[in-house]
């Protein structure tokens, strides 16, 4: 939360959040990736908490090294899949640009819409 008291302090309202697909502060399981889940599930908690930010909550899937194609899945629950991380980023970018995706909690994958025409349409634009 260090990031999200910086920016308080800075004055800085907008904050994009990448998360995990899953995440959860009471995913069960003992695995260490089961415990990850839960810690960012926590941290998803407390950035739904914090009033003095903008914030919205980037939940992509597997991410891989592949080039991106700019053609994404961008929903409230996508179900699991591949995703650029080239198209990871474009994705925050555009996120950061459009204050009408602030307080929503969004998960990602490729898909075939083009990435600013998705945004776009979580926006309601």
């Amino acid at each position: 939360m260090l990031f999200a008291d910086a920016a308080e302090r800075a004055g800085v309202r907008r904050y994009v959040v990448i998360s995990s697909m899953g995440a959860d502060a009471s995913h069960p399981g003992e695995e260490i990736f089961d415990a990850y889940l839960r810690a960012k599930g926590a941290a998803d908690d407390e950035i739904r908490s914090r009033t003095a930010l903008d914030w919205t909550i980037l939940r992509p899937g597997t991410l891989t090294n592949d080039a991106g194609t700019g053609l994404v899945r961008l929903e409230a629950r996508t179900g699991r899949g591949p995703v650029p991380r080239d198209d990871v980023a474009a994705v925050v970018a555009e996120l950061l640009e459009t204050p009408a995706t602030s307080g929503l909690t969004l998960e990602l994958t490729s898909g075939s819409t083009p990435l600013s025409v998705a945004v776009k349409a979580v926006a309601g634009n």
